[in-house]
């Protein structure tokens, strides 16, 4: 009887994201290694572009509790109530402006940067803790250039997207905002 001896199985691309990565290691291994995958699950599952990971804030030079994450979705991800009446009514005049078009309105939202803050599901989140990851970064997160772009007048309060990971890798996403806010109308 012979033995044959099989080469070890590929390395799947987020091991080697994780093994290749040489930024500076401030916060313990797993959370950076979750923001990695993070990373990697909005890169290629969901088009996300413009990703970085920071350990400091943007606003203070400070360590975060934990590396975050800022990137520019695909398309908008939340449309403020009021915001959504005001697009509503632009389609509506730019379809009427439209020699006898009828059909759907276009309605544009362009896509704004957001905070992306990764968490395994079974991490308990307090209050408290989510303060503290809003006392440490800006109301829009920094475009590549480093600079902080200006507001929309929409966007009342500071908000990231909950990233959070379970055992089997799902990754679901929540968008939690600092305050209070008004309601969507349905």
């Amino acid at each position: 009887m012979s033995l044959t001896v099989s080469a070890p199985p590929a390395r799947a691309p987020i091991q080697s994201l994780i093994a290749q990565d040489s930024s500076p290691k401030t916060h313990d291994p797993a959370l950076h290694s979750l923001a990695l995958q993070i990373q990697h699950n909005l890169q290629y599952q969901h088009n996300w572009s413009a990703l970085h990971i920071y350990t400091h804030s943007p606003l203070t030079g400070a360590l975060l509790p934990r590396p975050l994450l800022s990137g520019l979705p695909p398309h908008r991800l939340y449309v403020h109530p009021d915001e959504q009446i005001e697009l509503l009514k632009d389609a509506d005049r730019a379809r009427k402006a439209k020699e006898g078009e009828t059909g759907a309105l276009e309605v544009k939202a362009a896509p704004e940067r957001e905070w992306i803050l990764p968490a395994r599901l079974s991490e308990k989140w307090t209050l408290r803790r989510l303060a503290e990851v809003f006392d440490g970064v800006s109301q829009v997160p920094p475009e590549e250039d480093g600079k902080v772009r200006e507001t929309s007048k929409w966007r009342e309060t500071k908000r990231v997207v909950l990233a959070t990971v379970d055992t089997d890798s799902t990754v679901v996403y929540y968008i939690v905002q600092d305050g209070i806010v008004k309601p969507r109308q349905n």
